[in-house]
């Protein structure tokens, strides 16, 4: 019994860890290879898996081009959690205020557990945009302008925990940011009040983020503009700052737990705990 408790939990969490590589890649779709490679599963398993998983209607897949998306099942469940952890709603009209100002492209991102995930992308009206980071696209903490916001605005020592357990990831696919190098980065955010990335992450997109906290404290994500050089380099970039520190500010305002919910920053604690 025991033994069917543990496959079952297994084939549950891979499963699961299926749907966040295709979510990682929404309106772009993921193929089969893709997914193998990423979830490191044998390709039986992930063809099963990803079976069962559109038999249920969380991912649907593109007959044509053979593409892995997002179902209606997930379009569903994900409508009725935005009611109880409505970051993403209330931050709407933030992003637009901020894409309005700045005419730049401005982002929502959270974190779960070691990575920030980008919830949305808003638009401004300037004719070249940085289309760098899209909605679903996730990366480990630290990495870009709203995720290194997010870094810096953990207790250093849980800032810490995030690091060293991140470090395999960092060495093994973003070569430009070091441990240490993210440690000093995250010592500049806290003295400066904001992250700033002159195009670390991506040549020529530069990102300014502010955290946005709870009342609590605690991080519940970041407001980030990014745009090229010209759009984002100092000292354009503390004027940014402001703007992002203004909103983030209204928005930690309107940031309402009901009754028994907890923060994205509580569940990643204990998430790190395990």
């Amino acid at each position: 019994m025991a033994r069917e408790v543990s496959t079952g939990t297994q084939s549950l969490e891979r499963a699961l860890g299926l749907l966040r590589i295709v979510a990682g890649r929404a309106g772009r779709g993921v193929r089969l290879a893709d997914a193998v490679e990423q979830s490191g599963l044998a390709k039986p398993t992930v063809h099963r898996l990803l079976q069962a998983l559109e038999r249920q209607g969380f991912i649907t897949q593109d007959a044509g081009a053979k593409l892995y998306h997002l179902g209606p099942e997930a379009f569903v469940i994900g409508t009725l959690a935005n009611e109880r952890y409505g970051i993403h709603r209330a931050a709407l009209p933030c992003l637009s205020r901020l894409a309005a100002a700045s005419e730049d492209t401005c982002f929502l991102t959270v974190r779960r557990d070691w990575h920030a995930v980008c919830l949305h992308r808003e638009e401004g009206a300037f004719p070249i945009r940085s289309h760098v980071l899209k909605a679903g696209d996730r990366h480990p903490l630290g990495v870009g302008a709203g995720s290194l916001a997010i870094l810096a605005a953990l207790p250093p020592v849980e800032a810490e925990a995030v690091i060293t357990h991140i470090t395999p990831e960092l060495v093994a696919g973003y070569p430009g940011f070091a441990p240490d190098f993210l440690r000093e980065q995250v010592v500049h955010t806290r003295q400066a009040g904001f992250a700033f990335n002159p195009g670390r992450l991506t040549a020529g997109s530069w990102g300014v983020g502010v955290a946005v906290l709870n009342h609590d404290g605690g991080c519940e994500g970041a407001l980030s503009i990014a745009g090229i050089e010209s759009r984002i380099a100092p000292p354009r970039c503390e004027q940014l700052a402001a703007l992002l520190q203004t909103e983030a500010q209204r928005l930690s305002g309107r940031l309402e737990r009901p009754a028994g919910a907890t923060g994205f920053a509580a569940r990643a604690r204990r998430q790190a705990a395990k």
